[in-house]
């Protein structure tokens, strides 16, 4: 597609603020030391970022969809990690309050999310329960005018960073599978909130991750988010924007291998000529663009079916999802192939794309559940 004028000036404010501020000495020291950047985060606020998808009314810019895919893919252009600073609380964080949450909730949390001044994350993920999110064990007992929640929540993007938690848990023990279950909003500093350490992962280092533990946590009625028992609803609804998100990051790294192999290729010289003259490499080039272009259609075109309101929005999600985080693990080992032994160095940036490609087609739901999603759309 197109973009329209509004769209492409987003598409180059974003691609500038990736290229001029997300200097390699800030990667290369992510990479070193895997802590937050908290001078790049206040730095995002400040651009408005952390708050695209959040309406104005709440002090969001109150974008649409097409738009915040555009943020991520250029983000994750520059760095996947990049992309992630900008992406929870536009997506998994604010999501469930914009679908489920009173006026009075809005209000509350989604402003100070939306400048920066606090961190939303989304807690669904536990140790038994990855993609079956409907094996959720995270209890909330309702004890007088509070819900006591007990349990853990692993792989939690964001946690040790931040201040509320979107949970879930069980709140009717009798209904089985996903019944039963309700959506909190829990201050992280409350009694009984516990971290693990941050997880030793293999890509997207700079934005750690950790289990969440709750042990008694005590937190009043107020915080449950839309009606009880219905909570796993609005987190599946949640996870088509999430998917959304993780498509653009797809593609953003898939463009970022393109663009590193077509300027290496030129480069590179083997045999007395441009390793770009062999069709060996040419070949894996055109195949990189081809992945890239189909993946960007179908990430713009889920954009705006979402942004229409169309039926077809979740499965068009998955689609994107399931396609462009292939596509970016295909064209990132095509990128290391291209740069041979030099791919394999850390100096290089294709190294990093090679990990940070990896989650794309993980979280999320997998490559597998998004497999699901699309056929279950087609034949019900």
């Amino acid at each position: 597609m197109i973009l329209d004028k509004k769209h492409a000036l987003q598409q180059k404010l974003f691609r500038q603020f990736a290229e001029t501020e997300f200097t390699k000495e800030i990667l290369d020291e992510l990479e070193e030391t895997g802590e937050f950047n908290w001078e790049m985060h206040k730095k995002m606020a400040q651009y408005g970022f952390m708050g695209v998808k959040i309406p104005k009314e709440y002090g969001g810019a109150g974008c649409d969809n097409l738009t915040y895919c555009l943020m991520d893919e250029e983000f994750a252009r520059q760095s996947a990690v990049l992309a992630l600073y900008a992406n929870t609380s536009n997506s998994l964080g604010g999501g469930p309050l914009l679908l489920a949450g009173s006026k009075e909730q809005k209000e509350k949390y989604l402003p100070p999310v939306a400048r920066g001044e606090k961190i939303l994350v989304f807690a669904l993920t536990e140790p038994g329960a990855g993609s079956d999110a409907g094996g959720t064990t995270t209890t909330a007992i309702q004890d007088g005018d509070d819900f006591v929640i007990n349990g853990r929540k692993c792989f939690i993007s964001g946690a040790p960073m931040a201040d509320w938690c979107i949970l879930f848990a069980k709140t009717d023990l009798s209904a089985k599978g996903s019944r039963g279950i309700s959506m909190f909003i829990v201050d992280m500093h409350l009694p009984g909130v516990s971290l693990g350490a941050p997880e030793k992962k293999m890509g997207i280092i700079g934005y750690p991750t950790s289990d969440v533990v709750l042990e008694d946590v005590r937190v009043p009625k107020d915080c449950l988010i839309g009606k009880l028992n219905k909570g796993f609803q609005t987190a599946m609804k949640t996870l088509d924007g999430g998917r959304l998100g993780v498509a653009a990051q797809a593609l953003g790294i898939a463009q970022a291998c393109l663009d590193e192999s077509v300027k290496y290729a030129k480069e590179r010289k083997q045999f007395g000529r441009p390793i770009a003259d062999f069709q060996g490499v040419s070949f894996m080039i055109a195949d990189m663009a081809t992945d890239i272009e189909a993946a960007r259609q179908l990430v713009y075109h889920a954009a705006q079916l979402k942004d229409a309101g169309s039926d077809e929005a979740s499965k068009a999600c998955s689609i994107a999802k399931y396609f462009a985080s292939e596509a970016a693990n295909r064209c990132a080992y095509k990128a290391v192939q291209i740069h041979g032994g030099y791919g394999y160095i850390k100096e290089y940036k294709v190294e990093k794309l090679y990990r940070d490609a990896r989650i794309t087609s993980i979280y999320e739901g997998t490559s597998q559940v998004q497999q699901i999603v699309i056929a279950s759309n087609l034949l019900k």
